[in-house]
């Protein structure tokens, strides 16, 4: 009496499945970039980028090509790197979208730079401030999560948000 029903697909848009849908940080290439990570060779590196150069379209950058134009600037007229990185910022994220541990690694990372890491909202834990653990970008957000004076005057940079990211109307 009951019907034969086939039986449902596995994968789409948020499973990865061999063989079916495209999915941008597919196993192979999560894999291939560890492995370049923790060798530090430059081959594993070449072998994960040319996963990602050569991948169906799957992202914005998969339709853009920068093409030269001219000659390349001699490297003695080119800004040093170091010079660059106090330009460098994280994507705000709270300690709650990471961990505490990703969050203060990443605060570290960009201090050691001369970058600037973002609290995001929720605050940060008044024992970072004044170590190399403090993000230097504070962001105010409408909840006002974690804000307070102290949290206030140790930021280089304000940053207040106007609009929900991920979890509209939920903040954090």
């Amino acid at each position: 009496a009951w019907l034969k029903r086939k039986p449902l697909e596995q994968g789409g848009l948020l499973k990865f499945v061999h063989g079916g849908e495209y999915h941008a940080y597919n196993p192979d290439v999560v894999n291939s970039l560890q492995k370049a990570v923790h060798s530090g060779e430059y081959s594993d590196y070449q072998a994960y980028a040319k996963l990602v150069n050569e991948r169906p379209v799957a992202m914005l950058r998969d339709l853009l090509a920068i093409t030269p134009k001219g000659e390349p600037i001699p490297v003695d007229q080119v800004e040093p790197a170091e010079s660059l990185f106090k330009r460098f910022d994280t994507a705000a994220m709270s300690i709650g979208a990471l961990s505490p541990e990703a969050h203060e690694s990443l605060a570290i990372a960009m201090n050691g730079l001369g970058g600037f890491s973002n609290s995001g909202e929720g605050g940060e834990d008044p024992a970072r401030y004044r170590t190399n653990k403090v993000s230097r970008i504070k962001q105010v957000a409408s909840g006002r999560f974690g804000v307070t004076p102290a949290y206030l005057v140790n930021a280089d940079v304000i940053q207040i948000k106007v609009a929900q990211g991920a979890k509209p109307g939920e903040g954090g």
